[in-house]
């Protein structure tokens, strides 16, 4: 069963421009460290050769990852879904019940996620939580480091931002 990967238009191109750079930057480069370090003859003792080795199988692996994300990829425009419940690209402020802090987080694909900046992933444990709540709705989610409830203040859509200018 094909796992389908939701992200928005940034998260493709990010991922498309990752591939590039690794088939026309990266993995050129590492074939010509690979060669000039075979002109140094003995290979057992070649450590710039098994560097570049290992590097050549990191980058091959990580096409590959790459590849299988872009298959399974479905590109999503937020501002096309119905934000007055969680959802792919809501954004949601909520507050700790227990600490009164008050939290926002916008949901993004996998590859677009960066927790520092308050984009969690899809996929993980408290977006998964949160999909299909509203406005006024206490959730108690069961975090890795144990468990929270949380009072959800607003759902909104509000334009992403993914880098910090």
């Amino acid at each position: 069963m094909q796992k389908i990967e939701p992200m928005t238009l940034f998260g493709y191109e990010k991922l498309q421009a990752e591939v590039r750079d690794l088939k026309e930057v990266k993995r050129p480069a590492i074939v010509k460290a690979i060669e000039e370090a075979l002109e140094h003859g003995d290979l057992s003792e070649n450590a710039e050769y098994h560097a570049a080795k290992e590097a050549q199988k990191n980058i091959d692996n990580r096409l590959g990852e790459l590849s299988s994300l872009l298959t399974n990829s479905r590109i999503v425009d937020p501002t096309e879904l119905d934000h007055s419940r969680v959802s792919f690209g809501s954004t949601v402020v909520m507050t700790d019940m227990d600490s009164d802090e008050e939290v926002t987080y916008t949901i993004v694909g996998g590859c677009e996620s960066n927790p520092d900046m308050g984009l969690i992933s899809f996929g993980s444990p408290l977006a998964k939580q949160l999909l299909g709540k509203k406005e006024g709705d206490e959730v108690k989610v069961r975090l890795p480091n144990g468990t929270k409830e949380y009072e959800l203040e607003e759902v909104r859509y509000q334009e992403i931002v993914f880098e910090c200018n």
